[in-house]
């Protein structure tokens, strides 16, 4: 727990019904109080235990930050609530506090009407939330019902939860229709806690094509497997003619069809691939008709990448199993989880809710406080960004969560048409995105004349510049240059080398720096230390070092990291020498004298950089050593060896690498990045363009 407080605050999520998206208000408040104290927990006090796992314990579970297991952080089932509930309120209760004990926060969420606790759930749900001493936010649906009808029951839902001396923080009306927002608020307004209302979100209730599997008992028989994930945001059964059949089509509509019915199974996937049409999230074939041999060569050979599901069931059945197939949000649902966080954050004011917990101030920031923190200053000032990598699906699903997430404004290098169609497919909204292909771009002669000239010198022609701005990497810096885009991201599928060499002669360095580095973002448990350079620059010399520093310093800075910058090197003080400490030496004299306002020591061994106990001894009167929070590595085999032994063997989450020292910012993705990290490396950027 926090120093600055002995006790847990807690929050309990309870509904007096089904279907309130109970999922969607909990991640959403889950997400910020990872971002405001470090250990947070999840309670379920009712579900399955010892039978199939709770599928939203997992997914909440997944996002907290207090290092509990599942067995830990679950109550009693059901069918213990029913054969004594005294004893079971008493072992949820001590199982509550086995959780508390070990976090700052713990978010409860209440039981899901999967079975009927006592005739009145709500008041199980509010009895236990009073004898955890948690707050009650109080989940109800809005769906089907008129402002009044919500009102009423929120109504009384608020009496039974008072009826167990509980009390409610807020209510949060949700699923509700677009068009009663309004209305529906006002409704609630006089009741007292605050209140919010969420529109109903399809997408969070819409079932993934695996889904769509599992409940028609199919069979996968063509397509790609990575779409499967897809949401179907509609079925049509198709008993009518091909071009009625057409007429009909939606994005994300999934399509049942017997599979004898070649004209239809050819209409559907020529319109699947045809621009202008929906893109479908599948095909399912009913009946247990086989393709026709002739028809089934065909739709092989047009290699699309549409799912093909193949089902025994007849028409009805499998239009019954399709319609009540409910989509879940998982922990592999990241479009659903990026939705629910997006619609949290537009229609809650999140912070004011878990400001009135009264949580304590934390003196330490974990990676996900880092993250949030990273994301919201992206948010705060939107910047443009462009992504030269269109055709790479990790690009796109990042482009998509980033729109989603308001986090900054993007362009994406590519053939557009090919671009928006595997985006449909992948079933990402990138309609927000600006789409340009290199080589049919009419910016192209102009960039080609820019570059002409800046590298005349190197005996660049006009037609070797237009050739070389095909290249995405070379255009994308170009737009940086010509301030149509702010910054650019590259490198998911190419080298360092290709993202840096573009920047290097189109952008150049910043004045007063000659030398482009990297830093690397180190979220280690409880804080967050920059390491450079850890990619760029093999073996510095004293200058290069300072400028190394100098530039550390500024952009930890830009991250909210205080800089302290450590020199680091095999020998402390004046204990060693050598051309490898002189060095050192000489870079932390650059320094100081270039930048008097960096706080800077060195030469300096880790152990004396970072922890006090250490620095006590061998440098008691340095106001860097053993609080550094900028470490400066001697040259790229340390520094690049050190960060990753850190992040394997400490658990350390490295972002980076983040580039340094040019005039526009350009970072470098590795090939192996994940979603997340192009996610976070956009937003860096984001950042980064603002102290422009």
């Amino acid at each position: 727990m926090s120093d600055s407080d002995s006790r847990t605050t807690a929050i309990y999520i309870a509904a007096p019904e089904g279907d309130t998206g109970k999922s969607t208000i909990a991640m959403g408040i889950l997400n910020r109080l990872c971002a405001t104290v470090p250990r947070v927990g999840i309670f379920r006090p009712i579900t399955r235990v010892g039978e199939s796992r709770d599928y939203i314990a997992e997914l909440l579970l997944a996002q907290t930050t207090a290092g509990l297991c599942y067995e830990e952080s679950v109550g009693v089932s059901y069918q213990q609530l029913h054969e004594d509930p005294d004893t079971a309120l008493v072992t949820i209760v001590d199982r509550y506090h086995a959780v508390a004990d070990r976090c700052d926060a713990v978010l409860i969420v209440g039981s899901d009407y999967t079975d009927v606790a006592t005739p009145s759930e709500l008041s199980v749900n509010a009895r236990i939330a009073a004898n955890l001493g948690a707050p009650v936010v109080l989940a109800v649906r809005a769906a089907g019902r008129t402002p009044a009808e919500v009102a009423d029951v929120a109504r009384v839902c608020l009496t039974d939860i008072a009826a167990q001396h509980a009390h409610t923080a807020a209510i949060v009306a949700n699923r509700c229709a677009p068009d009663q927002l309004a209305d529906v608020a006002a409704a609630l307004a006089p009741l007292g806690p605050n209140s919010y209302v969420l529109p109903d979100e399809p997408m969070l209730v819409a079932p993934s094509v695996s889904e769509l599997l599992t409940a028609v008992g199919g069979t996968l028989i063509n397509g790609d497997e990575a779409l499967m994930g897809r949401e179907a945001l509609g079925v049509m059964v198709a008993g009518m003619t091909a071009e009625h059949v057409l007429e009909r089509l939606t994005e994300g509509l999934a399509v049942i069809t017997p599979g004898d019915r070649s004209d239809v199974v050819l209409a559907v996937m020529s319109a699947h691939a045809a621009a202008g049409f929906p893109s479908l999230s599948a095909v399912i074939l009913n009946g247990g008709l086989e393709l026709h041999p002739a028809i089934k060569a065909l739709v092989d050979g047009l290699r699309l990448r549409l799912p093909v599901i193949a089902t025994e069931l007849g028409t009805y059945h499998t239009a019954s199993a399709v319609a009540h197939a409910r989509g879940r949000v998982t922990v592999d649902s990241q479009r659903k989880i990026d939705t629910a966080l997006e619609l949290m954050e537009r229609h809650v004011d999140i912070d004011d809710l878990v400001a009135a917990l009264s949580l304590p101030i934390p003196n330490v920031v974990t990676p996900q406080m880092f993250e949030y923190e990273l994301l919201e200053r992206a948010r705060a000032d939107r910047k443009h960004i462009v992504l030269p990598e269109g055709d790479d699906d990790r690009i796109l699903r990042a482009a998509g969560r980033l729109l989603r997430r308001s986090v900054a404004d993007l362009t994406i290098l590519g053939d557009e048409t090919a671009v928006r169609l595997r985006a449909a497919e992948l079933g990402l909204d990138l309609a927000a995105a600006t789409v340009i292909d290199p080589k049919a771009s009419p910016l192209r002669d102009g960039f080609a004349a820019r570059y002409a000239e800046l590298r005349k010198h190197k005996g660049v022609t006009h037609e070797q510049a237009r050739e070389i701005m095909r290249d995405g990497a070379y255009f994308g810096t170009m737009l940086v240059d010509a301030g149509l885009v702010d910054g650019m991201v590259s490198g998911a599928r190419h080298t360092t080398a290709h993202t840096v060499r573009p920047a290097l002669e189109i952008i150049r360095t910043a004045p007063g720096i000659s030398t482009v580095s990297s830093i690397f973002l180190m979220c280690l448990a409880d804080e967050v230390l920059a390491y450079g350079d850890c990619a760029i620059v093999p073996d510095p010399t004293a200058e290069q070092l300072a400028d190394i520093a100098i530039s550390s310093a500024r952009t930890a800075a830009q991250f909210g990291i205080d800089p302290r910058v450590a020199m680091l090197s095999y020998s402390t003080g004046t204990s060693g020498a050598g051309a490898d400490v002189d060095k050192v030496r000489a870079a932390t004299e650059l320094v100081r004298g270039r930048a008097p306002e960096i706080l800077v020591e060195g030469p300096i061994q880790y152990d004396a950089a970072v922890e006090p106990t250490v620095a006590a001894q061998k440098m008691p009167d340095s106001p860097v050593a053993g609080r550094a929070t900028v470490l400066i590595f001697p040259d790229l085999n340390t520094g690049n060896n050190t960060y990753k032994a850190v992040q394997r063997s400490a658990g350390a989450i490295a972002v980076g690498p983040v580039l340094q020292g040019l005039n526009k910012p350009v970072n470098d993705l590795s090939r192996g990045a994940l979603v997340a990290d192009i996610v976070n490396t956009v937003a860096i950027t984001a950042v980064q363009a603002q102290g422009e």
